[in-house]
């Protein structure tokens, strides 16, 4: 058994952690502009570019993250080419995150009532003026507090790349309790981390879903 000591643990763990955050970082600027592409062909009036989008936003949500990775790990394998954890694991998530964020702000800019659409067609402005100039600065309020508490769903979603090998705070622990036969300590450890890094985004969606109800109640 490697002995390690408290700090050797933590030490540890805050590098798998960095990891875990870069990775969340990249899985959701990055998704979010896919999304945002996805969003714009999925509220299409044409269906040869309505239809490719909603296909791939149910692809992503109905498979597993799993699943969608071991497609693109084993799969680029198979064309011979290598892939690295690192890159497996930042387009996995981004198109995971990409599905899920365009179809939630789908429903935002669903939310916004026809007649802004009306509107702009009023003013002769064409569609893409209309979402530009007039859906989005409305729908994008809307669209604050779920984008954000969806980052939580991000971070935790890191943790399934540990199967891949990618070496986030999951992985590290992993390896830590295996050689210091020490589990409960190690991935009691790895849970307050994800806490950490958690919590502040959930409070922070809490708190912008309050400001906007105050503010559309006044």
């Amino acid at each position: 058994m490697i002995e390690f000591t408290l700090w050797d643990i933590v030490r540890h763990l805050l590098v798998g952690a960095a990891w875990t955050i870069g990775l969340s970082l990249i899985a959701f600027v990055s998704g979010g502009m896919v999304g945002l592409l996805i969003l714009i062909g999925r509220i299409s009036p044409r269906p040869a570019l309505s239809r490719p989008a909603r296909t791939y936003i149910e692809f992503f949500q109905d498979t597993p993250l799993l699943m969608q990775l071991f497609l693109i790990f084993f799969g680029v394998g198979l064309l011979g080419f290598d892939i690295s954890p690192l890159i497996t694991a930042a387009l996995g998530l981004t198109l995971f995150t990409s599905a899920y964020l365009a179809e939630i702000w789908r429903g935002c800019v669903e939310s916004i009532a026809n007649g802004q659409w009306e509107a702009g067609e009023s003013l002769a402005l064409s569609r893409w003026q209309q979402l530009r100039f007039v859906i989005l600065p409305q729908a994008v309020r809307i669209a604050v507090p779920p984008t954000v508490g969806f980052s939580v769903q991000v971070v935790k979603g890191t943790a399934v790349t540990s199967i891949i090998g990618f070496m986030e705070i999951t992985k590290t622990g992993s390896m830590i309790s295996n050689a210091t036969f020490r589990p409960l300590l190690v991935y009691g450890m790895v849970a307050v981390g994800y806490f950490i890094i958690c919590y502040p985004l959930s409070a922070l969606a809490r708190q912008v879903e309050r400001r906007l109800h105050a503010a559309c109640s006044r």
